[in-house]
């Protein structure tokens, strides 16, 4: 028996051949069938949720072509881990060999020091480096290095490519072989995996481990068993996602009870504190808005604290924000205007010309043909505004910003209807 290890490790590819999903990388043009044919592998970056094979394709890729493959994970390394896998590199260096791989997973936690300590050995080929983040890295990488990386995105699997691990694990496991296995139904099994192979795993792995006799899979079970198991079911931190949606959705309700406790239980589950921060931000734009301009002030404030003194005292200036943000009044105003003004310019074929009394008119060519003729300046007229028309022919009179109804914004809409006499 070998229920120690888990399921998730027992069906772990061994080939290309083997890996399930991500079909735009690993399917037959893929690029990295090309790289196993050629050997010619850049450094590279796999971006994509948790649960989706990005450390099994890194370890496929330095297995397929026989080559050194050192790890480093960025939550337990330093830059002094990074120089002694480098020295080891370099030792290993044989006349023409090829460079050997160095795969940091969570790569997006490495600071910036730990960053640029591998910049000399990527620029030297020294080995050739591999980045997994569930981060998007051109925030999160610094420049120099990104550029010097290829970024390939993975994808959340679907329903089908889950089926088919479901059906392997079933068909190729030896201990899920040795029990009875009724498939019944999928719903529940695949909507809790959440596109993550790892987690449906897990679930199976809870599922065999809790089920006396025969193992049953219908939405019923696999509700009950991680309603008794949830623990185990997002062990290890690897999946926030459930966590991190009632957080924001507890923000955006106005809730700072509910929200400080999501809170707490994404930093007890290792979340990375400035990804925290970084929702903040983006709530405070999103969700409060214009009803409170400084919440966006006070939200980049937690962020950049988060960045300069890290955890635990991180933890205060996120519970700070946190509570701000939940309790401030709310507005998805902007939120909302720039989707419409988005959606108006991608189904607005026609090519409008920018009113010319508004273009700039450097030249005196320009000047001849009207650019820049009859605009009337701001601030040369009472209260800094007169009325004129911004918007290309055609569009004359488009509402885009609609005033959300809180305090702040009832001000911006007295005013405007003043201003514009009812235009907007």
């Amino acid at each position: 028996m070998q229920n120690h290890i888990p399921l998730a490790e027992r069906l772990r590819p061994q080939n290309i051949d083997e890996y399930i999903g991500q079909s735009h990388l690993v399917g037959e043009d893929g690029i990295f069938r090309r790289f196993l044919e050629t050997g010619n592998v850049p450094s590279f970056i796999l971006w994509g949720p948790p649960g989706v094979g990005k450390t099994t394709l890194a370890r496929l890729v330095a297995k397929s072509l026989d080559r050194p493959f050192h790890t480093l994970s960025a939550v337990s390394s330093g830059v002094k881990d990074v120089r002694e896998v480098i020295e080891q590199a370099k030792k290993q260096r044989f006349f023409n060999a090829a460079p050997p791989f160095l795969f940091i997973d969570e790569i997006h936690r490495f600071n910036k020091s730990q960053q640029d300590s591998l910049l000399g050995a990527v620029e030297q080929g020294i080995f050739i480096l591999i980045g997994a983040t569930t981060e998007n890295p051109s925030f999160e990488v610094i420049s120099p290095l990104l550029s010097r990386c290829q970024v390939y995105v993975l994808k959340a699997m679907e329903d089908d490519e889950l089926q088919t691990l479901l059906d392997r694990a079933l068909r190729t496991d030896t201990e899920l072989k040795s029990r009875k296995t009724a498939v019944e139904q999928t719903d529940a099994l695949f909507r809790f995996s959440g596109g993550d192979a790892r987690k449906l795993l897990n679930i199976l792995d809870i599922l065999a481990g809790t089920a006396e006799g025969d193992i049953i899979i219908n939405d019923a079970t696999v509700t009950e068993s991680l309603q008794q198991n949830i623990a185990l079911y997002d062990k290890n931190g690897e999946q926030h996602y459930d966590v991190i949606s009632a957080f924001i959705k507890s923000v955006r309700g106005s809730d700072p009870n509910a929200a400080v406790y999501y809170l707490a239980r994404m930093l007890a589950g290792g979340e990375d504190p400035k990804f925290i921060a970084r929702r903040l931000v983006i709530l405070a734009a999103e969700d409060i808005g214009l009803a409170n301009p400084n919440a966006l002030l006070l939200a980049n404030a937690c962020f950049d604290t988060v960045h300069k003194i890290g955890m635990p005292e991180g933890r205060i200036p996120l519970a700070e924000a946190t509570i701000y943000l939940a309790t401030s009044p709310k507005s998805n105003s902007a939120y909302m205007a720039i989707d419409k003004a988005t959606s108006l310019v991608n189904r607005d074929t026609v090519n409008r010309p920018v009113p010319l009394h508004i273009r700039n008119a450097p030249t005196k060519l320009m000047k001849d043909l009207d650019y820049g003729k009859n605009y009337k300046y701001a601030h040369s007229y009472e209260g800094n505004f007169t009325e004129q028309e911004f918007f290309p022919a055609g569009l004359e009179g488009t509402r885009l910003y609609d005033p959300g109804d809180n305090a702040h914004e009832k001000t911006l809409a007295e005013r405007l209807a003043k201003q514009w006499k009812g235009k907007y």
